[in-house]
C-alpha cells in the first residue's frame, strides 16, 4: 500500500514537473501589429523557470505592450514594453506597481505590415530579455 502511494505521489510531482512553471502573462498590445496568443508565446520562450522560481506567478505577473504601426510614409514605428509587476495577495489582481521594466523601440523605412510585425516580435523579445537579465542570470 505504501509503495503505491509513494509511486503515485512520484508520477504526479513528476507530471507536474515536465509541465513546467505555472505562468503569469498579461498582454495589452495593438492587436494590428501582434495579436495576444503571440505575444504571450514570445514572453513564455524568453522567461526561463528560474525567474518563475524566484518570482512565482502567484505573486509576479509578467505585462507586455507593443504599439505602433506602419505610417502614411511607410516608415514602421514599434514601442515594447515589458513590466514585472505584483499581484495583489487578496483579489489576485495585478497591481501597478513596476518591479522592473525595458523598453525597447525601433523604425524600419519602407516597410510592409508583415515586416512591421516581425520587427514587433523581435522588439518584445529583446524587452522580455531585457527585464529577465535584470532578474537572474541566465
Amino acid at each position: 500500500m505504501k509503495f503505491a502511494i509513494t509511486l503515485s505521489a512520484l508520477m504526479l510531482s513528476t507530471a507536474v514537473w515536465a509541465a513546467g512553471p505555472k505562468t503569469n502573462l498579461v498582454d495589452h498590445s495593438t492587436d494590428t501589429l501582434i495579436d495576444e496568443g503571440s505575444a504571450k508565446a514570445v514572453m513564455a520562450e524568453a522567461i526561463p523557470a528560474k525567474v518563475w522560481k524566484l518570482y512565482p506567478a502567484s505573486k509576479f505577473a509578467f505585462v507586455s505592450q507593443v504599439e505602433g504601426g506602419v505610417t502614411t510614409g511607410n516608415a514602421c514605428v514599434v514601442v515594447a514594453r515589458v513590466m514585472l509587476l505584483p499581484v495583489t495577495p487578496t483579489m489576485k489582481a495585478v497591481l501597478f506597481r513596476p518591479q522592473k521594466t525595458a523598453t525597447a523601440f525601433d523604425t524600419m523605412a519602407g516597410a510592409s505590415v508583415d515586416q512591421c510585425k516581425a520587427l514587433a516580435k523581435d522588439k518584445l523579445k529583446e524587452a522580455t530579455q531585457a527585464v529577465v537579465s535584470a532578474l537572474v542570470k541566465t
